[in-house]
């Protein structure tokens, strides 16, 4: 569809509300409260580019992941978030497509097939356009504290989008917030960055499955060193359903999962 002069002005300047609001919440209203209770740390920060694209690939504790992670960056951070947030009914469903959209997020299609392909191109659209884009490798939050396997999405939007990877680690917000709890507890968390991880090497084998599994197994050593976790050779969402009678299913995640693996792309 090719859009008229008119209605390009009309994108152009709904962008740039959607920015200005972005950095209101972030600079005036949100990040202020959120470093006055939680003293958040930072390190690394010097590994994030300055400008040009970037895939921030983090392990994931928290439902609040999604909120400490661009409080320590200062250029916005786009996530993707899943798909089911933007299609809820009513009045509140509408409230939270604005708040998601506002808030930097993208809608994704976990499910594969031709939406996560479209997911796909969502995220390389940003990483084009000199943007960093957040990411979950693990797909969903850790169901036990351990860092599972990573979704092999990441690895595919990194050789496409030819952007480094920056490794990060969320610390402490899984004390900050725990599955099932709705009120966060007041602690300190921290987010450490690591090297940015060059992957240019692999340029044009996006669709070799054995490259991805091994791109995504080097950003899951490199989060695993920076959070001190666990490492567990399997996918966290395989995990779930043995600890439902231990915990809580997971409340409403508005936060990003990682890019599903795609079909074919590994077991």
């Amino acid at each position: 569809m090719v859009l008229s002069n008119h209605e390009r002005a009309a994108v152009h300047r709904t962008e740039a509300g959607r920015q200005l609001f972005y950095w209101f919440l972030k600079r005036i209203v949100v990040g202020p409260i959120l470093r006055v209770l939680f003293r958040p740390w930072t390190r690394g920060l010097e590994h994030l580019p300055v400008k040009d694209g970037a895939i921030i690939a983090a392990n994931h504790l928290s439902f609040i992941d999604s909120i400490f992670v661009p409080i320590a960056v200062p250029r916005p951070v786009v996530y993707l978030a899943k798909n089911d947030y933007f299609t809820r009914p009513g009045v509140r469903g509408s409230a939270q497509r604005w708040f998601l959209r506002v808030t930097n997020q993208l809608p994704m299609d976990r499910g594969g097939g031709a939406g996560s392909e479209d997911s796909l191109r969502s995220g390389l659209e940003v990483l084009r356009a000199g943007a960093l884009l957040g990411i979950y490798p693990e797909g969903t939050r850790s169901p036990d504290g351990k860092l599972h396997r990573g979704r092999t999405g990441v690895a595919r939007l990194a050789i496409a989008a030819g952007v480094p990877v920056v490794p990060a680690a969320l610390i402490g917000t899984d004390a900050v917030q725990p599955k099932g709890r709705t009120v966060p507890r007041i602690r300190r968390v921290g987010v450490v960055f690591g090297e940015p991880l060059d992957f240019a090497r692999y340029e044009g084998r996006s669709g070799d499955r054995h490259v991805l599994r091994s791109v995504t197994d080097e950003i899951m050593y490199e989060i695993m060193r920076l959070s001190g976790q666990e490492y567990v050779d399997t996918y966290a969402a395989s995990h779930k359903p043995k600890l439902l009678t231990a915990d809580p299913p997971d409340p409403a995640d508005p936060s990003a999962p990682g890019m599903p693996d795609q079909p074919g792309s590994d077991a």
